[in-house]
């Protein structure tokens, strides 16, 4: 059997310790949870590897099959919907505690594996999963727990960016793709040093932005007029995050963002999205919509079932139609600067700008109470940057700072 592995092991395991040890800070002792798909193998049996090198005493895969989900949604009875089984919730307060921590690997296996299971059903699992678990979110949003998202190639999800190659070869060129976007080709230094430097370089930029004591935030591109509200004691993040211990962590792999949390009720205007969204196994096209008041009044789509799908999600939660996120990319994205869409919100939000519904971040200011920060069980990530989208800051005294203009960052 010829052999299929998609990184050489040098760099595959350099992979897996930055995001081990560089990103989740796995020592002695802890508790690893990996969680993924079968086609993400490759990339599980690494981080398993890499865990027990750091000194992990456990690590336990929690493989889901799309398939089996879909089974569930379409053959299961009521009370089946948004079950958890117990032994997986002591699994789930483990990661929320201090010596755990969860490694989520995306990229689709799957294509469609929702089509055809009514939108009713899908919400309601989803509602009763996310009440559920409302203590893990809650501790990951506010950086109380050990959490990141990294990526591995499938034949599903190569063969959408690189639909010319051959399933292997598609799979071998993503994954290279995703070093080079996560600083860990040679070019960038030994190790996971790369990595490090360029998070570290996006901390600085964010401590820039919150010196600033924005009120408002405008954000101007093709089909996008929106005015956000910005709270008194508004914190901007990005790079390492750190955890009430000091510990810092790096929660997407990879990253370009400096983000955080509008305020949930001071959202005004239009936005539409410059990538296709793909959601839940579905590629959604043309999304656009209108907030007043905060609240987003409309909701379109190219197509109108998409629409209503993405609207059900909204819609399990009272704040899922709210903003939760804002975040700035410019045209340094080594992933922007490819020029290609990659079907996967890990990779796109970090391509250009996006706005996210639902939940907003507790720590995204400086001061407690966090005021005006978005409540919600759902989180919905959007892009409507590129290169022709404008930021423009505005500060207590009115004066207007602009911070992304053609193209590139201004502060």
């Amino acid at each position: 059997m010829p052999n299929e592995s998609l990184l050489p092991p040098e760099a595959l395991a350099r992979y897996a310790d930055t995001i081990v040890k560089a990103s989740l800070l796995i020592g002695k002792g802890d508790s690893l949870v990996i969680q993924g798909e079968p086609a993400h193998r490759e990339l599980i049996v690494a981080l398993a590897e890499a865990g027990y090198r750091a000194g992990a005493t456990y690590v336990d895969a929690l493989v889901g099959d799309p398939l089996v989900s879909r089974a569930r949604l379409l053959y299961g009875t009521d009370e089946a919907l948004g079950a958890i089984a117990p032994w997986n919730m002591r699994r789930l307060r483990e990661i929320a505690g201090p010596r755990g921590a969860i490694a989520a690997i995306a990229g689709a296996g799957e294509a469609g594996y929702l089509d055809g299971v009514p939108p009713k059903r899908i919400a309601t699992d989803f509602a009763r999963t996310s009440k559920a678990t409302t203590f893990l979110r809650r501790a990951q949003l506010n950086m109380n727990a050990r959490w990141t998202i990294a990526a591995w190639p499938t034949d599903y999800w190569a063969g959408q960016v690189y639909p010319k190659l051959k399933p292997l070869q598609a799979k071998r060129k993503l994954a290279k793709d995703l070093l080079w976007f996560c600083r860990l080709t040679d070019e960038d230094g030994k190790g996971s040093s790369g990595w490090l430097k360029h998070i570290r370089q996006i901390a600085r930029r964010s401590e820039r932005l919150t010196k600033l004591g924005l009120t408002r935030l405008e954000l101007r591109g093709p089909g996008t007029e929106l005015d956000l509200g910005l709270a008194p004691n508004t914190r901007w993040l990005g790079g390492p995050e750190a955890m009430p211990d000091g510990r810092m962590l790096a929660p997407n792999i990879p990253t370009e963002e400096t983000f955080t949390s509008p305020n949930a009720r001071a959202t005004e205007g239009t936005f539409r999205c410059t990538f296709p969204l793909f959601f839940r196994g579905r590629l959604i096209d043309g999304l656009r919509g209108e907030f007043r008041g905060g609240n987003l009044v409309r909701l379109d789509a190219k197509r109108k079932a998409d629409r209503d799908f993405v609207a059900a999600y909204l819609d399990t939660d009272p704040g899922g139609r709210r903003l939760g996120e804002v975040a700035l990319v410019d045209a340094s994205s080594r992933i922007g600067q490819s020029g290609r869409v990659y079907y996967n919100t890990l990779l796109d939000e970090n391509a250009a700008a996006h706005i996210a519904f639902g939940s907003g971040f507790g720590n995204t200011r400086t001061a407690k109470p966090a005021r005006g920060v978005n409540q919600s069980s759902t989180h919905l990530d959007v892009m409507i940057g590129g290169p022709d989208l404008e930021a423009t800051g505005v500060d207590a005294r009115g004066r207007r700072i602009a911070l992304i203009a053609d193209g590139l960052w201004q502060i």
